[in-house]
């Protein structure tokens, strides 16, 4: 049997009928489950303004769940680093490292992750700097966490210090669904992961790029990347199909501006009018998952993390309840090296 590195990428769903409040939770004893089953890593969202997710603050939720969990490494997929000072999410993610030994990932993306009005709260009425900051604000998260001291007269801050200062660092890897994030992981040495379940037309190429043009840097001294799909896996083809039917619909909608809705029923999936347009979508969309059953699936895992040259998945498994998502994880577990 052919084994692989597995993680999660977990966005708390609210499910219907549920509270955001039960959807932490489950999100958590999910993270136990995942533990236990010999998960390489749990990473957890942050999405804004979208009532249907209830992951705004990875950090937060990281401090509960490597709480709740043993060895799994516990991170954040990711920290939208534009949003914030580097030098607070420096200091927070030292915090986690110093609780957390050897267990914490820092990933940092740069998208909005939710919609304009969201990103002016956020940034608090900051215009957006001129040019590109975001590889500057990477070394700058670097340096803060890989030393705690930083010096820049140009930024007027002086020699300050990123408490707590703790014996180690976390991973640091950079999210992206385009060439310019596997680019800057390269140049600053960061780990990669690429998210499929986004863009699933040139990860390929990103991830030969990615390797072929890595150096150490101040992100880390040598390449690791993984793949982050839409997984879907039940006993029978036939369940997976049906649970990926409701997972149609829902990206759909998403595309249509809907980013926090809720995951339709079987029922909602098989009766929704799809226009001629929205069908076509619907053939591009099943490019962003691995859909199978128990027998077909590690051959089509396998198969998937081979043409990218990873070693290491992380699976975001959508599903309308949770224990048919707990279910999931289980079944997926037994392809875990």
């Amino acid at each position: 049997m052919l084994k692989l590195k597995l993680g999660v990428l977990d966005q708390s769903p609210i499910l219907k009928g549920a509270t955001a409040s039960q959807a932490l939770q489950k999100t958590i004893e999910l993270a136990g489950v995942a533990d236990r089953l010999g998960f390489s890593r749990y990473w957890v969202s942050e999405h804004h303004d979208a009532p249907g997710l209830a992951g705004s603050s990875p950090e937060v939720l990281i401090s509960a769940i490597a709480a709740r969990t043993q060895s799994i490494r516990i991170g954040s997929g990711g920290v939208m680093l534009p949003h914030y000072s580097p030098y607070k999410v420096a200091e927070n993610f030292r915090v986690l490292e110093g609780l957390y030994p050897q267990r914490i990932d820092l990933g940092i993306g740069r998208a909005p992750g939710g919609m304009p009005n969201a990103t002016r709260a956020l940034r608090y009425g900051r215009l957006p700097s001129p040019g590109d900051p975001f590889p500057e604000m990477l070394r700058e998260t670097a340096a803060f966490l890989a030393s705690g001291l930083t010096i820049d007269e140009d930024r007027s801050f002086g020699t300050i210090t990123a408490t707590p200062i703790v014996a180690t660092i976390p991973q640091i890897w950079l999210l992206g669904s385009s060439d310019y994030s596997g680019r800057r992981a390269a140049e600053l040495g960061a780990g990669f992961s690429y998210a499929h379940f986004i863009n699933a037309e040139s990860g390929r190429d990103v991830m030969r790029r990615y390797f072929g043009e890595y150096r150490s840097g101040p992100l880390g001294a040598e390449p690791k990347a993984n793949v982050c799909v839409i997984t879907v896996c039940a006993d029978t083809e036939e369940e997976a199909e049906q649970q990926a039917k409701c997972i149609d619909l829902r990206l759909l909608r998403f595309e249509n501006g809907d980013i926090g809705s809720e995951l339709p029923t079987p029922e909602e999936a098989e009766q929704y009018p799809y226009s001629e347009i929205e069908q076509s979508r619907v053939r591009f969309n099943r490019n962003r998952m691995i859909v199978g059953g128990r027998e077909s699936m590690e051959e089509k895992l396998f198969a998937f993390a081979q043409s990218y040259g990873v070693d290491e998945l992380l699976l975001l498994v959508m599903t309308n309840d949770y224990a048919t998502r707990t279910h999931s994880y289980e079944l997926l577990a037994q392809y875990i090296n």
